[in-house]
């Protein structure tokens, strides 16, 4: 197709594609000598999906030394420069399951057997391609991708990797060690060293690293190995590409074996898969499970297993066609800073939001981010005008990670913080020794919204129906003024609401009138405490058993309070301060009358002279406390329980239920689909990992099973 056919101007389309071709080629060198990218990888991507399309377009645009036809980039001058065995080839890529699914089809128009064929499917690490070569038994070399053919010679700084052995271990009955073995695998940083490192780094007042693999990449480039021994970088091997005085095996499944059986790491999560169906299911579970490792990962690579086939298929000039790269939806992208918000929360802090030109990333789009505290936007530097970096990853609110400042606009000015609310115009003030900022006002309008949608959130009394949204139009319209009004709201006045329809109503006072007998521990919640969280309030509601009462020990000792298991001074102080104020308390007392319950459903007084429920032998509803003191961690799904009904569960019977494992924990219990950073840390602390259908038997005996 020519410019004419396509709509293009031909001299347009071809300075379009030197523009690319200079973009891609000077982001390339960033990304892969300098290890300082500018542009996240999505939007590098972009580029190169960009140029492709225009390449396949227009054929004749196509020139051997364009980046679509390179592999990485050129060694640095800066180590010596060694030839590999074999070229160390990209990976095309695929974005989605119906780009997968069209690979499969390329392949079985060569081979039909491509269609019940077995693949391998492997998680996309990120960080930094190594080949190490082993010669009888022991490493002589290692080297980076490189250009593809020629790569850096990294092997004193790969030597201090204590992942990476010197020497191939022999396993019994297996023989000497092959004469030669080429082997490529992934240097990375885990998140645990990655986040110490830059600990490290502010202590020293020294730059911190943007992400886990341009750490890695800057470790592993240290002309001093020393560094790179300090950085606690790991490996893990995925590909023999050469092999020589050792049986050949006939699938890629079978050499990771040989791998292993040598004493090389290779990921306990590669999995032999039969057909494009399990491929699917193994990209879906990593997608909703990437965030269970402690490392990162960008996608899975999926590969024929038989190398028969493979031969068959062969490659292009820079990629296998029996392999590719499913790529995860991009958590980092860059996009316009709009503009810098403050917004007002339940107990005053005012915390900044970037408006952002809406961008999509991390599998949704993404139109506002948090900026954090003011401390966080002097840090980051960030002005609106700038583009700048967004990072979203899977749950996590999405955040600004800071400036591209090679595209900043001449001239761009600082923000500054407020100095007044803009919900209400008090000031705003920063308390000594705290990152944080409030709204001075407890009558701020922005305030009072926000602790009516904390009160009906789903930690709270979960009040289907109530979100900001409404609850903004209602405080507009007049019929809330605070928390105290929700059960008064009059059915006629909100049918006439505008757009608030009868059975939207109904739903709404169905809702309402079931959360009136929601437990104390959910009351306190709702009621936005500073410092008061759910297992403070569960603590609070197990120890007074009533709001009153709770409200009379605030009042009559700050120490006695604080000395209640889970609280601490510093919610004790809080818990003070809140039921001090004469606006809380007239608050509290309209929940009263309208019926609200109050109380904790199977409260035990405390014994006389003990302290309290937890001391009595018995804790929410009379049961026994065999866990009481102890740490239980869940990971996963366990049958039968939520992970609400688990944590209820342990802290009914005294117990804590800790979001990490440590030293102290009892015992971790595994469900479906279980996160491995917890499993690794009970390994490494010594802690008993237990099957999730052992859980009941600990709750009801407070001791782990024998053997």
């Amino acid at each position: 197709m020519n410019g004419e056919d396509s709509g293009e101007a031909p001299g347009e389309v071809a300075e379009r594609a030197e523009a690319l071709r200079a973009r891609i080629a000077y982001h390339g060198h960033r990304y892969h000598e300098l290890d300082d990218p500018e542009i996240t990888d999505a939007d590098y991507d972009l580029l190169v999906r960009e140029l492709e399309a225009l390449e396949e377009r227009h054929p004749e645009l196509l020139t051997p030394d364009s980046p679509t036809q390179q592999v990485g980039a050129g060694p640095s001058p800066l180590f010596a420069s060694v030839a590999h065995l074999v070229p160390m080839m990209s990976l095309d890529k695929a974005f989605d399951l119906a780009e997968l699914q069209a690979w499969v089809d390329r392949m079985a128009r060569v081979d039909a057997r491509v269609l019940e064929a077995d693949f391998v499917c492997e998680l996309k690490i990120d960080g930094l391609a190594m080949s190490i070569t082993y010669e009888e038994g022991r490493m002589t070399r290692a080297a980076t991708r490189g250009d593809g053919r020629t790569g850096e010679d990294v092997t004193p700084n790969v030597a201090t990797v204590a992942a990476v052995p010197h020497e191939l271990a022999r396993p019994e009955g297996a023989g000497a060690p092959p004469a030669l073995l080429e082997v490529r695998g992934e240097v990375y940083m885990p998140l645990g060293a990655f986040a110490e490192l830059n600990r490290r780094q502010l202590e020293a007042g020294q730059k911190t690293f943007a992400n886990p693999r341009n750490s890695a990449a800057g470790s592993l480039r240290q002309k001093d190995a020393t560094i790179t021994a300090s950085r606690e970088l790991a490996f893990w091997a995925y590909q023999v590409a050469a092999l020589e005085g050792s049986t050949i095996p006939t699938r890629h499944s079978q050499s990771l074996e040989l791998l292993r059986a040598w004493g090389l790491p290779v990921n306990p999560a590669i999995t032999t898969v039969h057909g494009v169906e399990e491929v699917f299911s193994f990209c879906r579970h990593w997608e909703a499970h990437r965030h269970d490792l402690d490392y990162e990962i960008d996608g899975v690579v999926v590969k024929l297993d038989d190398l028969a086939l493979r031969e068959e298929l062969g490659s292009t000039s820079h990629a296998p066609r029996w392999a590719i790269a499913f790529k995860l939806p991009s958590e980092e992208r860059s996009t316009l800073l709009r503009a810098i918000e403050v917004s007002i929360g339940r107990t005053g802090r005012a915390t900044p939001l970037a408006v952002l030109e809406p961008v999509f990333v991390g599998g949704s789009t993404v139109g506002l981010a948090t900026l954090h505290n003011q401390d966080q936007v002097g840090l980051k530097d960030v002005r609106p005008g700038d583009t700048v970096v967004v990072r979203k990853a899977g749950d996590v609110i999405p955040e600004v990670v800071g400036p591209v400042l090679a595209e900043r606009p001449s001239g761009l000015p600082e923000w500054v913080f407020p100095s007044d609310c803009p919900s209400c115009g008090a000031p705003l003030l920063r308390l000594p020794g705290e990152s944080d900022t409030f709204c001075t006002n407890l009558d701020c309008p922005a305030q009072r919204v926000q602790r009516i949608v904390h009160f009906a959130s789903r930690g709270a009394l979960d009040i289907e129906g109530l979100g900001e949204k409404r609850v903004l139009q209602f405080v507009e319209l007049g019929f809330l003024a605070d928390l105290g009004d929700l059960y008064s709201l009059d059915r006629t006045l909100l049918v006439e609401a505008e757009r608030f329809g009868e059975l939207s109503v109904d739903n709404l006072l169905g809702a309402l009138e079931a959360s009136r007998t929601q437990p104390l521990h959910r009351v306190l919640v709702g009621l936005g405490i500073r410092h008061l969280g759910p297992a403070g309030a569960r603590a609070l509601a197990k120890r007074f058993g009533s709001l009153e009462a709770v409200m009379e020990a605030a009042a009559s000792s700050v120490e006695d309070l604080a000395a209640v298991d889970g609280i601490g001074p510093v919610i004790a102080a809080s818990l003070a301060d809140f039921f001090a104020s004469g606006t809380n308390r007239a608050v509290i007392e309209k929940l009263r009358r309208t019926g609200l319950a109050l109380t904790e459903p199977g409260f035990v007084p405390p014994v006389e002279g003990g302290e309290g429920a937890a001391g009595g032998g018995d804790g929410d509803g009379g049961l026994p406390q065999t866990l009481d003191g102890k740490s239980v961690v869940v990971t996963g799904t366990l049958e039968g329980y939520t992970r609400e009904e688990a944590e209820l569960a342990v802290l009914a019977r005294g117990g804590k239920f800790p979001g990490s494992v440590s030293a102290k924990t009892l015992a971790v219990f595994v469900g479906a689909d279980p996160g491995a950073a917890k499993l690794r840390k009970a390994e490494e602390v010594g802690v008993p990992v237990l099957d999730g259908d052992r859980f009941a038997g600990v709750l009801e005996t407070g001791e782990l099973p024998e053997g």
